[in-house]
């Protein structure tokens, strides 16, 4: 018989796994390469470190492919606790899996275009780099479209982790926060752009509302009680 303690540290394990391959292709590589206004610059420093551009590429697709199965873990641990809350957490979480493997295809663009290829010859250098750098740009955007359902699935796992008795309820009043910072940088970025660097700055607080969650799945995993008796247990509520 499977414990939630066993399942909940299995979730914890996969959650961290992805939350440490994404910041790779997230964070680190369009701050190395990336020059802000700078086509130029840009397009050197992706034709010099193309190979870091690739790693960010791969770190992207494999956090992609982890968090299906982090969303399908918690699934498996939380459904019994209320299935509906359970279902538009895993379908407003896939939403986003789509948009971040397409997403990829703005930086394998901009690789491209500095690649040196014979048919990019009718274009010239100044023209390659201003479209390698708005693509990267791009990429940069589609971020902001994924990170939307980052913060929306964030909520239905909020209301789960509170009304599960065997996670710590201020875990997901955290979540509720992580999630409102997620949806506000995101539709400030599209709407307001005038404040997203101020408004990006006072989510990404926020946003650390999500990692608790992560340690204390894979360390301290749930109050340890047998499924069935779970089951049990929502079956009276």
């Amino acid at each position: 018989m499977n414990s939630i303690k066993k399942q909940a540290r299995f979730a914890g394990l996969l959650y961290l796994l992805g939350g440490i391959t994404a910041p790779l292709g997230l964070i680190y590589v369009p701050g190395k390469l990336i020059v802000p206004g700078d086509a130029v610059g840009t397009a050197d420093h992706v034709r010099a470190s193309g190979t870091l551009l690739r790693f960010g590429i791969a770190s992207e697709l494999i956090s992609s492919v982890v968090f299906i199965f982090v969303v399908l873990a918690l699934y498996r641990l939380l459904k019994e606790v209320n299935k509906e809350h359970a279902l538009a957490m895993v379908i407003l979480f896939l939403v986003s899996i789509p948009i971040s493997l397409l997403n990829v295809l703005n930086d394998i663009a901009a690789l491209i275009l500095v690649s040196g290829a014979d048919f990019l010859s009718v274009f010239e250098k100044r023209q390659l780099d201003a479209l390698a750098y708005l693509f990267l740009r791009l990429h940069i955007q589609g971020f902001v479209v994924a990170a939307i359902f980052w913060g929306l699935w964030l909520f239905p796992f909020a209301i789960l982790v509170i009304r599960s008795g065997f996670i710590p309820r201020a875990l997901g009043f955290l979540l509720f926060i992580a999630g409102f910072g997620y949806v506000a940088s995101s539709l400030t970025s599209l709407l307001l752009p005038q404040y997203a660097h101020l408004v990006g700055q006072f989510a990404m607080v926020l946003e650390i509302g999500e990692l608790p969650i992560i340690f204390w799945l894979l360390i301290w995993g749930a109050k340890d009680q047998p499924l069935d008796e779970q089951h049990s247990d929502a079956a009276i509520a």
